[in-house]
């Protein structure tokens, strides 16, 4: 069995969705020496969330935008957690709808993501700053 494991930390990201599949592959090569496995990543914030999608037609990644948006807007009179700004409360929120997670298999030592998939960092914030991911790679 082989097991390997990572921290990086992204660039900051404006608010919206964003394809990070490049990013992980090429800051985290480890996962080629693996012929059948897992790579998991984790994201270590609770503002931001991991998602897989569309990584063909940048429109999806605006309408995913608009979509959450209007489903869990801003300002709401009952959000109680509002000191770090309105953008806050409904990051948390949809960082859990969305989770902190995901996993891809490995196959022959590459990601078997289907080929309109893509791995999405999905900035809630308006200004999160740079996030850290927590990568691992196991298999055989």
């Amino acid at each position: 069995m082989i097991f390997e494991q990572k921290e990086i930390r992204l660039k900051p990201y404006s608010r919206g969705f964003h394809l990070i599949t490049e990013t992980i592959k090429s800051e985290f090569p480890e996962y080629k020496g693996i012929s059948k496995g897992l790579l998991k990543v984790f994201i270590k914030h609770t503002s931001a969330s991991l998602t897989i999608n569309e990584n063909a037609d940048a429109t999806v990644r605006e309408d995913f935008e608009s979509h959450l948006n209007k489903m869990i807007p801003e300002n709401a009179p009952y959000y109680k957690h509002t000191y770090e700004g309105s953008d806050d409360m409904p990051a948390h929120i949809k960082s859990s709808l969305l989770g902190s997670s995901i996993e891809i298999p490995i196959t022959k030592g590459k990601l078997n993501l289907g080929i309109w998939q893509g791995i999405y960092l999905c900035e809630h914030r308006n200004f999160g700053g740079s996030r850290e991911l927590v990568i691992s790679a196991f298999g055989v």
